[in-house]
C-alpha cells in the first residue's frame, strides 16, 4: 500500500475505523510509531499527507497531521477510453490494470451489440478504482462516464479512433487521446461507417481478442 484514502485526509486530527481500521492494523500491522501516509482522492488534491497514531482501540483509531509534501503520481499523456458495454465482471477485472497503465477516463457506451441487461454499479468501480491506486501509488481517480448511444459519443468527440481491424496499426507511444473499443462479438457495420477509414486502427496479431484484452493492450501500447 502507498498510501490510505481518506475523505478527510489534510485536517489537523481524524478518524480510521471499519474496513481501513481492519486493514491497517489488522493486516498490514501498522504500529503506532509508524508514519501513515493519506491521500483525499476526491479532492484532486497532490499533496500526501504523513500522520502518527494519537489513540488506538480495538474498533478506531485516531491520527494526527505530522506532515505533508505536494507528490503528483499521474499519467503523463492523457488517454480517455471509449469502451461499448461489455459485462461488468469482465469491466471490474480489468479495471485495476487500466488504472495502473494510466487511462485518464473511461465512457462506457451502449452499442448495439452490447447486451442490454448489462448494468454498472458506478460506486463498486469507484472502490475498486480507490483500491488501486492505494496500491500503485496513482494520485487522481480515474474519470467513469456513461454513453447511450456510439453515435452520439463521436458526434462529441469528433477525433475519436476506433481500435478494430485495420490494415493501419496502432503505433507505439501514438498521440491519440480518444479511443473506441468495441464490445464481444465486434462493432455493428453502421457503427463502424461513423470512423472514417483514417481514423480506424488495428493490432498486430492474428488473434482474435477478447474486448478486455484490446482495452488493456491498445492502453499499454500508447501510455507506456
Amino acid at each position: 500500500m502507498q498510501f490510505l484514502h481518506h475523505p478527510q485526509a489534510g485536517a489537523l486530527h481524524l478518524s480510521v475505523e471499519g474496513d481501513a481500521y481492519r486493514y491497517l492494523f489488522k493486516v498490514r500491522r501498522f504500529r503506532r510509531e509508524d508514519s501513515l501516509p493519506l491521500r483525499n482522492l476526491y479532492a484532486g488534491d497532490d499533496r500526501i499527507y504523513f500522520y502518527s497514531v494519537e489513540s488506538l482501540d480495538r474498533r478506531r483509531a485516531t491520527l494526527v497531521l505530522g506532515s505533508s509534501r505536494v507528490l503528483p503520481v499521474r499519467p503523463k499523456r492523457p488517454l480517455h477510453l471509449g469502451w461499448c458495454l461489455v459485462d461488468p465482471k469482465t469491466v471490474e477485472k480489468s479495471l485495476p490494470a487500466l488504472n495502473e497503465i494510466g487511462v485518464g477516463e473511461i465512457t462506457f457506451i451502449r452499442c448495439k451489440r452490447s447486451q442490454h441487461n448489462f448494468r454498472l454499479e458506478t460506486e463498486r468501480l469507484e472502490r475498486i478504482l480507490i483500491n488501486s491506486c492505494q496500491q500503485c501509488g496513482r494520485s487522481d481517480l480515474m474519470g467513469l462516464e456513461f454513453a447511450e448511444e456510439l453515435k452520439s459519443f463521436v458526434h462529441r468527440s469528433p477525433d475519436s479512433v476506433l481500435l478494430d481491424f485495420s490494415g493501419m496499426p496502432l503505433e507505439c507511444g501514438e498521440r491519440i487521446e480518444t479511443l473506441v473499443i468495441g464490445p464481444e462479438g465486434g462493432i455493428d457495420d453502421e457503427e463502424r461507417m461513423l470512423f472514417a477509414s483514417g481514423r480506424v486502427r488495428g493490432l498486430e496479431t492474428p488473434m482474435i481478442l477478447r474486448s478486455e484484452s484490446a482495452a488493456v493492450a491498445a492502453a499499454a501500447r500508447l501510455l507506456l
